[in-house]
């Protein structure tokens, strides 16, 4: 191509015999994508934003509504619950002021066991009589439609404040983050059958590894919602701990430990847990590694750590990966399986890294809806 011979006017049609019809042609779209290509592409986002908005909405009403059938079905409650259950949804909590971070860490366990003991009070007076069991179920069946209907007001609020303000660029980071907050909402709502249905979910593993291994021991309580058994292998002492099941519940695993550390020497700690595998990952991996496998937002495993540091206690975890869908849905078969296989890898850790005589404490962590022990 002889770029010498190029006539930019023949090649946009505004030569001689251009019309004005074609030069309108060319440069009509430039001048609107220059003036209004943002209210375009917001128009554009708004739509695919407003279907996410209208499923949360959605999810939302339906967790309720399933929250105020189960109340209504199994707890006798004095009056009508969805007045009460209405005020709960709208329930918050301020987290401690940070500006000194020591001691940032008990100001925010004080701060949720506050709300976990008003919660649990509030139940007991809309249903007095309610079973323990049943209890523990309405509180998880609660946090998880209070969480969808934060996740709603949340989503909503970025949406309309970008929209009155007519900002592309401000809902740019939100279209961003929906496929992320929607997979999240979607899991909320599929949990909530399994939960009413006091069914293992993903999350359970870590419980039903340890229940396994507690199965021909004596159980005692060793804290809140939390049972101790103690068995040997090899001539190691192993103490085992979970949350108190089958009801739905984690237990406070990091409390039970600080009682047991208070009389008994401990060579070694290992964590069981579910853990968010990496994208492309197969589901219902085992591994293990070091440090305290333990979610939630850091108190009781900033605990764990605090009391293995003190004593010069070594930390070691197995995990069983999954999707976050997974971990809070009815536990898949693939998972279930890997109980064993999880089982065998805390005893390769023990005989590995303890000596005949010393004493290992093994924590199973997770919900242990369904899970016995």
């Amino acid at each position: 191509m002889d770029l010498a011979d190029f006539d930019p006017g023949e090649f946009f049609g505004l030569g001689d015999d251009s019309s004005l019809f074609m030069m309108l042609v060319w440069m009509l779209p430039v001048v609107i994508f220059i003036f209004y290509g943002q209210r375009i592409q917001l128009q554009i986002t708004s739509g695919e934003i407003k279907k996410g908005i209208r499923k949360l909405d959605l999810f939302r009403t339906e967790a309720r509504a399933q929250l105020v059938d189960h109340v209504g079905r199994n707890c006798g409650p004095l009056a009508d619950p969805s007045p009460r259950i209405d005020q709960f949804l709208e329930y918050f909590t301020i987290p401690p002021v940070d500006l000194d971070p020591n001691g940032i860490v008990p100001k925010i366990k004080h701060a949720i066991r506050s709300r976990e003991e008003y919660t649990r009070s509030n139940i007991r007076s809309m249903a007095p009589g309610v079973p323990e069991g049943e209890l523990n179920r309405i509180q998880t069946l609660l946090e998880i439609a209070t969480s969808l209907h934060l996740l709603y007001k949340t989503v909503n609020h970025l949406f309309l404040t970008a929209k009155k303000q007519n900002n592309y660029p401000l809902i740019v980071p939100l279209q961003m983050m929906l496929p992320f907050v929607m997979e999240e909402a979607a899991a909320l709502k599929d949990a909530v059958p399994a939960f009413k249905q006091n069914q293992p979910v993903g999350d359970s593993i870590g419980p039903m590894v340890v229940g396994k291994m507690m199965l021909n021991t004596m159980k005692e309580q060793a804290a809140f919602q939390t049972v101790m058994g103690t068995a040997d292998y090899e001539g190691r002492k192993l103490i085992l701990l979970k949350a108190e099941g089958p009801s739905p519940t984690v237990g406070r695993p990091a409390d039970a430990l600080e009682s047991v550390a208070g009389g008994t020497k401990l060579d070694a700690i290992i964590t069981v847990d579910a853990s968010l595998k990496f994208e492309g990952e197969d589901s219902a991996g085992v591994a293990q590694g070091f440090g305290a496998a333990i979610g939630g937002v850091g108190t009781e495993r900033f605990q764990i750590e605090e009391i293995a540091t003190r004593d010069g206690i070594p930390l070691f975890a197995v995990v069983v990966k999954q999707s976050v869908t997974e971990a809070i849905t009815l536990m898949t078969r693939e998972i279930a399986e890997k109980a064993d296989e999880a089982r065998g890898r805390v005893y390769d850790l023990v005989a590995s890294n303890t000596r005949p005589g010393d004493t290992v404490l093994v924590i199973g962590v997770g919900n242990t809806v369904g899970v016995p022990q």
